[in-house]
């Protein structure tokens, strides 16, 4: 790892200014306040330093908050606002910069980072990896189901698909391919490498999408509707509104896999032999993962059934206390968690960022306005078309986060001016596509990099399963997801 970051290039560090000052400078639209077209001004730019990355993206949204907070008599309030007596602008531009702190949301994405933490520190995770592959690896396909099964059991505490899957699950399926003689940038890598890798990364694009805590720009997102539109989802009706869907798309990734990337090798005992092999040298389960293990499903079980008794953040932080006072992580360990701590940061501004749009009036005047031109759609038909352009958009996005911060308000309000429709039913069917549409691109979720760069998925071979894969998401999704919803609603 260099030491030194390598500097943006000036135009990236420029870009988001002028992107702000233009949109100031443009007139304001009838029926909206100023104050409010002065802080979209200043959102573009962060969206747009969010895009390109000049700087990291805590950075961008902490330098964001803080810029409306000292300009806020301008940007943030409006003059009635500034005219109440005893109003105090200064303090209350402050308690609307920090306000995503308080977040309960926010909260839980930390809480989840410390599980992830927990798995690493423990070894569970590669534990529970290799017990899988050692049980399911004689045949390839099975070998697939069990590279997806252990995705699938560390997903609801691992909200980093990136550490889940390129940081746990690579690192042991990257050893297999070589026990079969399929090597990368090679056309060996047929006899096995490429089904492993494709298996892997749609798997957890699925698991992203099934699980709220699977992937962090599913909790930004919940915090951005509520925010937006004051509807808050917990991590119950998340799960049962994926559920059939997410369970379904699970058991036809590693078949389809198969079949559209087909491994030349079908059987074998050499893989099932190293895991026993990797196993043994991890020697018998340690008191620190039984008892992560019981924190875990108690987590889990509470999560599910008892949303209404303790909040899904409270949980969180319950079993970080278990996690510390067994000392399964150290005091130190969270401290050194940079991620989590940069993600704490960084969805913390967004959010205020996001709130701020609904609170200046922006979003009801968009919804407003884009309600009076499709108002004579079907609220259904709506909806499944906003879902499809929230989805193919992000083709051309490299981030999640990115995609959630500059697309959801605007698709937000314009559902919200939608006459019938059913505003929850319409959340609950399009925030589980952020998990899916990462398949689409080499570049379109945190692990996509990892398993492209293995060797063994060719960029050409990439772009087309991504289509297949993706498509095949978003209709199963439409198709079994739209019907559910409407039956559990």
């Amino acid at each position: 790892m260099t030491t030194n970051a390598q500097p943006s290039p000036r135009w990236k560090l420029l870009a988001p200014l002028a992107v702000a000052i233009i949109v100031a400078l443009i007139p304001t639209p009838p029926g909206l306040a100023p104050h409010a077209w002065y802080f979209l001004a200043i959102f573009l730019g962060c969206v747009v330093g969010l895009i390109l990355e000049p700087l990291p993206g805590a950075v961008v949204g902490l330098i964001g908050v803080t810029l409306v907070a000292l300009l806020s008599r301008w940007v943030l309030f409006s003059p009635e606002q500034l005219a109440v007596d005893g109003f105090n602008p200064a303090g209350q531009a402050f308690s609307w910069a920090v306000s995503g702190f308080t977040n309960s949301t926010v909260w839980l994405i930390f809480g989840a980072f410390m599980f992830a933490l927990g798995y690493e520190k423990t070894g569970l995770g590669r534990r529970i990896s290799l017990w899988l592959v050692k049980a399911m690896g004689k045949r390839t396909l099975t070998l697939g189901y069990a590279v997806m099964i252990a995705d699938g059991i560390l997903a609801p505490f691992t909200p980093s698909n990136t550490a889940r899957s390129g940081g746990t699950i690579y690192p042991v399926i990257r050893n297999l391919p070589t026990l079969y003689d399929s090597h990368p940038n090679d056309p060996s890598m047929k006899r096995m490498g490429s089904f492993l890798m494709w298996t892997a990364l749609a798997s957890t694009c699925v698991t992203s999408s099934l699980f709220l805590t699977a992937l962090a720009p599913n909790l930004l997102a919940i915090a951005l509707t509520e925010s937006t539109t004051g509807i808050q989802i917990n991590w119950g009706q998340w799960f049962m509104a994926v559920v059939p869907v997410g369970i379904l798309l699970l058991l036809l990734v590693p078949l389809l896999s198969y079949w559209l990337c087909a491994p030349e090798v079908k059987a074998g005992d050499e893989i099932s032999d190293w895991a026993g092999k990797e196993l043994t040298k991890l020697g018998a389960l340690t008191r620190h993962e039984i008892m992560l293990v019981i924190m875990v499903v108690t987590a889990l079980m509470l999560w599910i059934f008892a949303g209404s008794i303790i909040s899904g953040s409270l949980v969180g932080l319950v079993v970080i206390c278990g996690m510390l006072l067994t000392s399964i992580i150290s005091w130190d360990d969270i401290l050194n968690n940079r991620a989590a701590w940069n993600t704490f940061v960084w969805f913390a501004t967004l959010v205020a960022l996001a709130g701020g749009l609904s609170q200046v009036g922006f979003v009801n005047w968009f919804g407003g306005v884009v309600g009076g031109q499709i108002s004579h759609f079907d609220p259904v038909m709506a909806m499944v078309a906003l879902v499809v352009i929230f989805y193919l958009l992000h083709y051309f996005f490299a981030s999640v986060t990115a995609h959630v911060t500059a697309l959801l308000p605007v698709i937000l309000a314009a559902a919200s001016g939608i006459a019938g429709l059913d505003m929850q039913m319409f959340i609950l069917l399009l925030l589980p596509t952020l998990g899916f549409m990462g398949i689409l691109t080499p570049y379109g979720t945190g692990p996509s990099p990892v398993y492209y760069g293995s060797g063994y998925l060719p960029s050409a071979l990439f772009w087309r399963l991504g289509a297949i894969f993706g498509l095949l998401f978003l209709v199963v999704w439409l198709v079994i997801g739209l019907p559910w919803l409407m039956l559990i609603s």
